[in-house]
């Protein structure tokens, strides 16, 4: 008798079940005291990342790890400009190790997972709805590889870890504008872990100014050299541009003879090896041109 074919869907069930098991010792839960559980990723001996902007401050976190065992957690550093938030674990180490990822393409298979806040992982499949280059945050981070999913999260499954098809690890799932699903890469976590770990904090630039994107007149556009800059809304007490001179209503047009007509140009330019270092704020004031000299300092924690 000829034996029956394989059955495809089964096939394909089975693998993403294969997967899912060999990533679900990565996925812990971690609540503040009294707070609601929110997924994290281990990813060294003793240290959980996840995304920075769903965990709350607390004097204290406890972890759920897999398996369902609970350890006292506490916060090792956050990141606003990648979105990346690490803890320190008591006595928790990462399960199996996942393979590098390969070139992420759209239309390819994703897996993101989450804690169910008892010890399991949870499942959600989608897409890679679009991939992209390196790109910097509203808050200036760098993340190191556009990569949108077509897929749902569910309230605690952001920081998770998100699988390819063949079960490599992305990265960290998190929820950007318009909700849409998120990859934090590997790289973008490998990169900022060590400064978090180790002082708490990224080093980025900071001027100290809240802006509003304006188109230039047109009269002014040749002493501007520039069709549009930023108005300066504001000016933090102390920050390096009100120190530098600048003024409210002053429009800012270029750094370091770079145009930055909008907020997140700037925040490209104030990396951490912007701090310290002196740049020439070129700006607009009552329809005249200026240069001024601005020193940068690193970004207040929040």
């Amino acid at each position: 008798m000829d034996a029956q074919p394989a059955d495809a869907l089964a096939q394909l069930s089975d693998a993403l079940a294969s997967r899912v098991a060999a990533a679900s010792g990565l996925v812990v839960a971690v609540r503040p005291a009294g707070g609601r559980p929110r997924s994290f990723t281990l990813w060294r001996d003793g240290v959980a990342v996840g995304s920075e902007q769903v965990l709350l401050d607390a004097e204290s976190y406890e972890a759920t790890l897999p398996g369902g065992a609970t350890v006292p957690a506490r916060l090792a550093g956050r990141d606003p400009g990648t979105n990346v938030v690490a803890l320190r674990l008591e006595g928790a180490a990462p399960g199996t190790a996942l393979p590098p990822p390969a070139e992420p393409r759209a239309g390819a298979l994703a897996l993101a997972l989450g804690s169910d806040g008892a010890g399991g992982a949870t499942a959600r499949l989608g897409l890679v709805r679009e991939t992209g280059p390196a790109w910097h945050s509203q808050a200036g981070g760098r993340i190191d590889r556009r990569v949108i999913l077509d897929v749902r999260l569910g309230s605690g499954d952001e920081g998770g870890p998100v699988l390819d098809g063949s079960g490599a690890l992305l990265g960290l799932s998190t929820l950007g504008p318009r909700r849409r699903v998120l990859v934090i890469p590997v790289a973008t976590v490998e990169r900022v872990l060590g400064p978090l770990l180790e002082r708490g904090a990224v080093a980025r630039g900071w001027l100290g100014v809240s802006l509003q994107p304006v188109a230039v007149p047109e009269a002014l556009r040749a002493a501007a050299g520039a069709d549009a800059g930023l108005m300066v809304l504001g000016l933090a007490d102390g920050a390096p541009a009100a120190a530098a001179g600048v003024m409210p209503g002053d429009i800012l047009v270029a750094l370091d003879g770079r145009p930055v007509a909008r907020a997140r140009a700037l925040a490209e330019r104030l990396g951490p090896d912007s701090v310290g270092q002196t740049m020439e704020l070129r700006l607009l004031r009552a329809g005249a041109a200026m240069a001024l000299p601005v020193t940068v300092a690193a970004r207040p924690a929040r």
